[in-house]
């Protein structure tokens, strides 16, 4: 049996995921949970509405050729991130899913925390597998998440200790709200970006940083004044994005700085933007997830499983 199940019911993002430990391939479905125009989000209940509607449909279509005696293990995503309290409710989709199908199927589950998910996808599609024996540098930066740990590398996984992180608005957030106020659809990321590559005019940025952490709210207010000022969508685009990725790169320098030169991984679905990866790609040598790998994903959720019970007989 070499197949891992992954499972990841986030906020914005319904996911499963199969993992092979003998090809070292993964295959996953997912879809994005349906936002009406012109709003930021969902609230939880919606999400929990969304992801019971959609979860069956792309399982179905995951295992529609698969044995499930070829199934050992599965893993699942139950919070946001791991420590003591964090809890969305959206995740319990996936969560009692999961809890169901390891009684129904006999074999063992593994609970795990969005976060983990995130840096255990980059790891996977970069093929840094040597990490998980190592401490390293670990962001998350998302919609809901602007984080920064320190990894320790366990063999089977890695427990994390927060380093940093935004002290009020997300990375994620502030792209959103300045793509609304573009005109673009929710979630704006994508669509932000290409805006940006467009623009042919030079932007200066001044990040606030309090020690490790950053402050993002004032870039929305920034942004808006750029508007209010007649600036073009594509200065605006590539000035916001040009502001997230100065920020991180003045959290990551005070990092290395306060805890020692180590390995720099970031994850999460605004980093899979080509403009704020080239740059730290290239000053940090940084692992990064593949895109389609960075946005929310059960793929990291189900790898990790494999890891966790790679020599379990069931």
């Amino acid at each position: 049996m070499s197949l891992y199940l992954g499972i990841d019911t986030s906020n914005y993002t319904t996911s499963a995921a199969l993992y092979d430990s003998r090809t070292g391939r993964a295959v996953q479905q997912k879809k994005l949970l349906p936002v009406k125009e012109g709003q930021l989000g969902l609230r939880q209940s919606d999400a929990v509405f969304h992801h019971t509607s959609q979860l069956s449909g792309l399982f179905s279509e995951l295992v529609s050729n698969i044995d499930f005696d070829n199934i050992a293990a599965i893993g699942v995503s139950t919070c946001p991130r791991p420590v003591e309290g964090s809890y969305m409710p959206c995740f319990s989709v996936g969560e009692n899913t999961a809890k169901i199908l390891s009684a129904a199927l006999k074999i063992p589950l593994a609970e795990l925390s969005h976060q983990e998910g995130h840096i255990a996808a980059a790891l996977y599609s970069a093929g840094r597998e040597d990490l998980f024996d190592k401490d390293f540098i670990a962001f998350h930066v998302s919609g809901g998440t602007t984080e920064a740990v320190i990894a320790h590398g366990r063999g089977d996984g890695f427990s994390t200790e927060l380093v940093g992180s935004s002290l009020d608005l997300h990375a994620g957030q502030a792209i959103d709200r300045v793509g609304l106020m573009l005109g673009l659809k929710f979630p704006c990321g994508a669509e932000l970006e290409k805006l940006a590559l467009k623009n042919t005019e030079k932007n200066t940025v001044h990040p606030v940083l309090k020690g490790c952490n950053c402050c993002l709210s004032g870039l929305e207010n920034l942004c808006k004044r750029m508007v209010d000022n007649g600036e073009t969508k594509e200065k605006t685009a590539a000035f916001c994005l040009k502001y997230i990725e100065k920020s991180i790169d003045l959290m990551t320098e005070r990092l290395i700085e306060a805890h020692g030169k180590m390995p720099v991984l970031y994850a999460g679905g605004v980093m899979s933007n080509s403009i704020i990866r080239r740059s730290l790609e290239e000053k940090y040598n940084a692992v990064f997830a593949e895109p389609q790998y960075s946005t929310d994903n059960a793929v990291g959720i189900a790898y990790l499983a494999g890891r966790k019970f790679k020599n379990v007989q069931t």
